[in-house]
């Protein structure tokens, strides 16, 4: 039975004729094929439930904006609660035809007086989740603990200074994979929200760093254990809300698994709203997780350039979603990843239609890239300019050079015999940048 928070939206269609006020897909064919995959294979799209459920319209400023009919202060029970809230979830994922979802534990279940009765909470709401997945056909993307939201982890979870923190985080993030794996999760999420320092002042970075290092470790060793498939996926993020977070880009985090010999464990769940915190595009860190393996996933949303914290809008570039997608389309498409919306309706955004056509323009203006970045793949102008401008290195002498085959002493005699004096060649980025722009 519906909930009637949406009225009668129950599927929401794929129309490009369809007018301006109309709650319509203008560019998302879930059934349109490129390069031999569905769009909706090549994108995997996933709502997630933390910005559209358990979000109540607040910001460093202001409070409260959003009444939902599930919000705790309207309901006695907050299991029930918790129920009603699932049931809207659910309806949403299917009204968007989203093949997926992600969830945070604290989420999708109230807190307790306990970890045993947080566990009991989550469970049952599981035991929810599983009905209705197998009703809607709506699969998870992946599941994560929230270890950054209760005032325990002000100080951090693994890299808290309390053991008793490390060690109700680490419980909490075993209930949390187990519930991953009992729903067929085909990834499970780590996010240091807090796992930072706010001072040095107070701040042992050695042990903090082995504290985050073992945790991690546990988490593998505990997929391997229970014969978890999915892929275990670490989120980088620079700052917010702590000074420094050890998860600070693509780069830093891959050094932190080369240090505690996870890199072929673990890989990256990107955001793009995270990417520009460090001071880096979408793209660069895509990129970059590519050209060393460890590329997973993505969070899908984007910052206000006159903001200077994580405004999680939902997504509204082309030309810079086209980038993102052409490195992934490039590196071989998602596996056990996908495009998870991890974006949030503003707090003046009170309808529920909101919460809709936020997605729906968020769905659209992804699928208008990836169709750009499948065209700039399949007519290979700009890889055919990357390869052109390399050429040189496939040359034997200069792979000898790479290969440890010719010492400096060799190289500078092969310099002065051949009169090696080479002319600088332009990269031409004005042009590139207008080839991207054709198809977009």
């Amino acid at each position: 039975m519906s909930t009637g928070f949406f009225g009668d939206i129950t599927t929401i269609a794929h129309d490009p004729d369809a007018s301006a006020d109309a709650l319509a897909f203008r560019h998302y064919d879930p059934n349109e094929v490129l390069g031999g995959k569905t769009m909706a294979e090549h994108l995997r799209f996933a709502v997630c439930y933390w910005h559209n459920f358990a979000w109540p319209g607040g910001d460093p400023f202001g409070g409260q904006t959003f009444e939902r009919p599930w919000f705790e202060d309207q309901i006695a029970d907050p299991m029930e609660a918790a129920k009603l809230k699932a049931d809207v979830a659910f309806e949403m994922f299917t009204a968007l035809g989203a093949p997926y979802f992600c969830f945070h534990d604290a989420d999708v279940r109230p807190e307790g007086e306990s970890f045993a009765q947080n566990t009991a909470n989550l469970n049952a709401i599981v035991d929810l989740f599983e009905e209705k997945m197998a009703a809607t056909g709506v699969k998870l993307l992946w599941g994560t603990a929230n270890l950054f939201s209760h005032r325990r982890y002000m100080a951090g979870a693994a890299t808290n200074p309390d053991p008793e923190v490390f060690a109700f985080g680490a419980a909490t993030v075993k209930t949390c994979m187990d519930a991953t794996h009992r729903l067929n999760g085909e990834n499970y999420v780590l996010w240091g929200g807090r796992e930072g320092y706010e001072t040095l002042l107070n701040t042992d970075l050695a042990r903090e760093d082995a504290q985050l290092g073992r945790f991690l470790n546990m988490v593998v060793e505990y997929k391997h254990k229970i014969g978890f498939n999915g892929a275990i996926l670490l989120e980088p993020k620079p700052q917010e809300p702590t000074k420094h977070q050890y998860d600070y880009d693509v780069a830093t985090c891959y050094g932190f698994l080369k240090r505690h010999g996870l890199e072929n464990e673990v890989k990256l769940n990107l955001e793009q709203g995270h990417a520009i915190l460090a001071g880096h595009s979408f793209e660069h860190e895509i990129a970059l997780a590519q050209a060393l393996g460890v590329f997973g996933s993505i969070d899908m949303n984007r910052n206000d350039m006159q903001s200077g914290w994580d405004t999680d809008q939902f997504p509204n570039n082309v030309p810079e979603v086209a980038l993102a997608y052409y490195h992934i389309l490039k590196g071989g498409g998602f596996t056990t990843g996908g495009t998870n919306f991890d974006a949030k309706l503003r707090r003046q955004s009170l309808d529920a239609s909101d919460l809709l056509h936020a997605h729906v323009g968020g769905m659209d203006v992804c699928a208008r890239g990836l169709k750009a970045a499948h065209a700039m793949l399949e007519d290979g102008v700009l890889d055919g300019f990357v390869e052109e401008r390399y050429a040189g290195w496939d040359q034997s002498g200069a792979k000898q050079m790479l290969e440890g085959k010719r010492t400096l002493s060799e190289i500078v005699a092969w310099v002065e015999a051949a009169d090696v004096n080479p002319k600088p060649k332009s990269g031409r980025q004005e042009w590139l940048e207008n080839v991207v722009n054709r198809y977009v």
